[in-house]
């Protein structure tokens, strides 16, 4: 199997085993439509063994985690298999695991899967096996995480707190706007289905951003665009929608000399309801299939260049996500009032060009900013919007909902 691919499952009771040179961890989730576990019983591991429909056992080519299909609960959408590494410190990268599905009774092999381009991963979700149509298929997944079980523990409803508030509590925030519960993704992704959503469109509540003059909307024919807060450029350049492979660098400075800023950048993904579909961060450093990479943490912002970079694939991007919001928090409590030249800029993955730029001038006393949005348009085209609002939040998750709003 190939990430993304899917087969329909020809036996009942399923044996997922994963395998590598090294020792893994292998676990199994039970998930509901809504992408989350119900209790802490839905968490299969080595010291939880047995969970409805769903159990954890040992063999000599590594864990399995076995589905009973027809004992599976009928709130249970999917059951998810994962492997993190068991040693500490460990990475993926330099190895190969395999997952191999198999008629739990009769031994057959039905699928095998091997995730490519490991690199800094602690932590996959190897591989899900799902109901459609009546049905049950396996879909080969791959996802990695480089915060080890943590991080897919937090995306599937384990609860993780945030670090206590700063002494100084933020002033008081009106709360955003109800959000409509987000539309199941569809499983089968690499066709658009018949009547599939239209692209994102802004609220009609929302009053129209200020854009560039209205002698026309601004698109790279010219070359390299400077963008200004809530400005807008086209990515079409001689006519033709960029659907390469572009890369979003953001960068800081610290302001005062001598001291670090720590600040994480990401990416959130939003379907047309403005439901989070996924979030690419230094914990998770691939989505969407890997149109979506992020390459990794930096704990400091020195040096020059861009500190953080998230690679789109913007021909790869799923139909069901027509939105990209990129951010910028401190999960230390920094504010950006210690943050100097913060800036993103959208470059062309092969060539390196600089196509798009937005810098970041003035600062609020907060702790996270939303630099830029991309979305997909009706002509399949897309567009990217400099943002620069702050807002307070330390973690990726706090950021899904102002990110949200600002669509």
């Amino acid at each position: 199997m190939t990430p993304g691919s899917n087969l329909p499952l020809t036996a009942a009771r399923v044996a997922v085993t994963v395998t590598a040179p090294v020792r893994l961890d292998v676990s199994g989730l039970l998930l509901t439509a809504g992408g989350k576990v119900r209790s802490d019983d839905d968490f299969v591991f080595y010291n939880q063994p047995a969970g409805p429909g769903v159990s954890h056992g040992t063999t000599p080519a590594g864990d399995t985690i076995t589905v009973d299909t027809a004992a599976v609960p009928a709130d249970i959408d999917k059951v998810v298999i994962t492997a993190s590494l068991d040693a500490s410190g460990a990475t993926f990268a330099g190895t190969e695991p395999t997952g191999t599905v198999r008629d739990a009774d009769g031994g057959a092999v039905l699928a095998t899967f091997t995730p490519p381009q490991l690199g800094a991963e602690t932590a996959l979700v190897v591989v899900e096996v799902y109901r459609r149509g009546g049905g049950w298929k396996v879909r080969a997944v791959g996802q990695g995480y480089a915060d080890g079980l943590a991080g897919i523990a937090t995306d599937f409803g384990v609860s993780v707190e945030e670090p206590a508030a700063p002494a100084a509590p933020p002033a008081p925030q009106a709360p955003p706007a109800p959000q409509a519960p987000p539309a199941p993704v569809p499983q089968d992704q690499w066709a658009p289905p018949a009547g599939a959503p239209a692209p994102l469109a802004p609220p009609p509540q929302a009053p129209a951003p200020a854009g560039p003059p209205a002698t026309g909307k601004v698109n790279l024919d010219k070359g390299r665009v400077s963008l200004q807060k809530n400005q807008t450029v086209s990515l079409v350049k001689d006519g033709r929608p960029l659907l390469s492979t572009v890369r979003m660098g953001l960068g800081w400075e610290p302001a005062r000399r001598g001291r670090s800023i720590d600040l994480d950048a990401s990416v959130i993904a939003y379907g047309p309801d403005r439901g989070k579909v996924d979030s690419c961060y230094f914990g998770k450093l691939r989505i969407l299939d890997a149109a979506i990479q992020h390459s990794g943490d930096n704990l400091t912002g020195d040096g020059a260049g861009d500190d953080e970079v998230i690679t789109v694939h913007l021909g790869g991007i799923p139909p069901e996500v027509t939105g990209l919001v990129f951010t910028v928090n401190s999960f230390s409590g920094q504010k950006f009032s210690d943050v100097a030249k913060a800036y993103c800029r959208l470059t062309d993955a092969q060539t390196g060009e600089e196509l798009v730029r937005f810098d970041l001038t003035g600062a609020e006393p907060r702790t996270g900013v939303l630099m830029a949005k991309l979305i997909r348009q009706y002509s399949g085209e897309w567009e990217m919007t400099a943002l620069g609002s702050f807002v307070d939040a330390r973690t990726v998750r706090g950021m899904v909902k102002p990110a949200a709003a600002a669509l």
